[in-house]
């Protein structure tokens, strides 16, 4: 299982983006996407997950300012954040769930004026 991530960059606070990953590879249709967050000196924390059924869960930091979606048909999550804080710099990494855990190469986020 491979996972290919896009969209980061710097963005002004108050600004959005949206991020992207595609999964190839042995995808069995039940399973669970999200994202995860890295910033400097800190652990990494669950942004967001998904079930292939749709079922959402946000982390609290990020409840009501990000949005996660996938293409069941493309193997693909999105994360579209929105209201984006200085807070939010981090190293973004989608994940899939597929009786453990596949990790993309993570794509930089940063908040700054």
């Amino acid at each position: 299982v491979q996972l290919q991530a896009s969209g980061g960059g710097l963005v002004q606070p108050g600004g959005s983006l949206r991020l992207s990953c595609a999964a190839s590879g042995n995808i069995f249709r039940l399973n669970v996407m999200g994202w995860s967050r890295q910033a400097p000196g800190k652990q990494r924390e669950s942004v967001a997950t998904i079930t292939s059924g749709g079922i959402t869960n946000y982390s609290d930091s990020v409840k009501g300012r990000f949005t996660i979606s996938r293409d069941n048909a493309k193997n693909t999550v999105y994360l579209q954040m929105n209201s984006l804080e200085p807070e939010d710099t981090a190293v973004y990494y989608c994940r899939i769930i597929i009786g453990r855990d596949y990790w993309g190469q993570g794509t930089q986020v940063t908040v700054s004026s």
